[in-house]
């Protein structure tokens, strides 16, 4: 169940953790439902990335998010993490199958329920300047707070979607059900019959 913050303002941490948590139990769903290891190796488009690193990707943005928005140095494992999703379906690489797949989810899970409660707000990370550098030369100075909204956030559901999608458009059973069950965590209960609410 998602946690409650009804009574405490927006943090980083309690925007960006609850977040990641729920939505990559529900990814870790999805491949209960999805049956078929060869469904690892489908794509959206031939010049985007399998599921494998989909997958992958989404473990990764939630932990390096993390790092960053802590000021720390990113781990090896993290590291690590990046190089074997860009190493899948070559000879010898890691992660070709869903035992591996969920490793990588229990990994990122087990990482993100480590954090205290104002792991990404110490330090006043939110308007801590922060360096991010992608390939192409792409260099982007920004806040912990534009980091978060602007980038981790956005990247992070792009992964999740692209995953959704990969899975939905090879005719795994999946709706916006399977998208968003926290959801159901807030369902208002119906209201009882209205002779019964006479009769009380």
């Amino acid at each position: 169940m998602p946690s409650s913050s009804s009574s405490s303002s927006t943090t980083l941490t309690n925007l960006l953790v609850p977040t990641y948590k729920q939505s990559i139990k529900t990814l870790s769903a999805w491949l209960d439902k999805a049956g078929s290891e060869e469904l690892l190796s489908k794509r959206l488009a031939p010049d985007m990335l399998p599921l494998a690193t989909q997958i992958r990707f989404v473990c990764l943005q939630a932990q390096e998010a993390v790092y960053r928005l802590q000021n720390k140095e990113i781990s090896q494992s993290v590291l690590d993490l990046a190089e074997e999703s860009r190493q899948f379906g070559k000879e010898g690489a890691i992660g070709d199958t869903f035992v591996d797949a969920k490793a990588r989810i229990n990994e990122t899970l087990r990482f993100l329920d480590t954090l205290e409660a104002n792991a990404l707000d110490l330090d006043g990370s939110a308007e801590r300047m922060l360096a991010l550098e992608l390939p192409g030369s792409l260099n982007f100075d920004l806040t912990g707070e534009q980091y978060a909204r602007d980038w981790a956030l956005p990247q992070f559901y792009f992964h999740m979607v692209t995953a959704y999608s990969i899975l939905r458009n090879a005719g795994v059973d999946l709706g916006k059900a399977d998208y968003v069950p926290h959801m159901f965590a807030y369902l208002r209960p119906p209201a009882p019959p209205a002779k019964a609410q006479e009769e009380s």
